[in-house]
C-alpha cells in the first residue's frame, strides 16, 4: 500500500509542477493576454479539482505506512478546497473589476500555497521513498 501512496504522490507533485511551471507559463506565452487569461481561468477549477482527489487518495493510501505524510497530504487536500471555492473566485472577481492591487496580493497567496503545496508533496515523497 505504501508504494501505491508513493506513487500517487508523485504524481500529486508531478502534476502540480507540470501545471504551474509548464502549463500556465507555456499558455501565457504563446497566447495573447487576451486569450491566456479566460482559457487559464477555465483550466484551474480543473487543476484544483486533480490537486483534491489525488492529495486525499494518497493521504488514505498512505495513513497505515506514514501518518505524518498522511497529514501533510490531508493539509494539502484541506488548503485546495480554500483556494479553489474561495481565493480563485475572489481572483477572478478582482482581475473582473480591475483591482490590480487586490489581484496582486491574491494572486501571490495563491502561488505561496501552490508553492507549499509542491513543497509538502515533495516532503511527502521523500518520506515515503526512505
Amino acid at each position: 500500500m505504501s508504494e501505491i501512496a508513493l506513487l500517487t504522490t508523485a504524481l500529486l507533485f508531478g502534476g502540480m509542477v507540470l501545471y504551474s511551471f509548464g502549463f500556465a507559463a507555456f499558455v501565457f506565452k504563446a497566447l495573447p493576454a487576451e486569450t491566456a487569461g479566460p482559457l487559464i481561468r477555465q483550466a484551474f477549477p480543473h487543476f484544483y479539482l486533480f490537486v483534491l482527489v489525488t492529495a486525499s487518495i494518497a493521504a488514505l493510501l498512505a495513513f497505515i505506512a506514514d501518518t505524518v505524510s498522511s497529514v501533510i497530504l490531508i493539509l494539502i487536500a484541506a488548503t485546495t478546497v480554500f483556494a479553489r471555492q474561495v481565493l480563485m473566485p475572489a481572483i477572478n472577481d478582482a482581475t473582473d473589476s480591475g483591482a490590480t492591487s487586490r489581484f496582486r496580493i491574491l494572486h501571490s497567496l495563491s502561488v505561496a500555497i501552490t508553492l507549499a503545496h509542491i513543497g509538502g508533496a515533495a516532503v511527502v515523497i521523500v518520506r515515503m521513498a526512505s
